[in-house]
């Protein structure tokens, strides 16, 4: 059973790595930013943590608890149900226009900055911040090599 303490730190964690993965989101004035991905992030680990506390609230005492763990993988439906729920989301962050979809990446980045707060929330702190501070280097470095990349292009087409 999680402490209070255990879960705000867990809760803090997810908050500050959905910042960071918002960032580039924000510095590109997309969609999602910092808030949204702050609030993916937070709300999927207090899923996770609520799913995870599930049996621990329902054993009616602790001779109990190690049935309903055996018997009963209910409670791990609620993360299954996250990623779900994101999908939804995502779903509405993309507009096809002109037959080119837009908002892909942005939707991406709320399913993936949703499993990095399941991460958080389920206790894998290290796991969810290296993965976070690697997703957020490649879409900085990718944003920089997609813009040299489309610069050199117009140049060409130019000559």
């Amino acid at each position: 059973m999680l402490t209070l303490g255990q879960m705000l730190f867990r809760f803090v964690v997810a908050l500050v790595l959905g910042a960071i993965l918002g960032v580039e989101r924000e510095l590109v004035r997309k969609e999602a930013g910092v808030r949204t991905e702050m609030l993916v992030a937070g709300g999927a680990a207090l899923f996770t943590m609520a799913g995870l506390m599930l049996p621990y609230l329902t054993a009616l005492d602790s001779t109990n608890l190690t049935d309903i763990l055996a018997h009963n993988s209910g409670f791990l439906q609620v993360i299954a149900n996250v990623v779900v729920g994101i999908g939804f989301l995502g779903a509405g962050l993309i507009i096809k226009s002109n037959d080119h979809p837009h908002g892909v990446t942005t939707a991406a980045l709320v399913w993936l900055t949703a499993a990095v707060g399941i991460l958080a929330g389920a206790g894998l702190l290290q796991f969810a911040t290296v993965s976070a501070l690697l997703i957020a280097v490649l879409l900085f470095i990718l944003r920089k090599m997609n813009v040299s990349e489309r610069l050199e292009k117009e140049s060409a087409e130019l000559k």
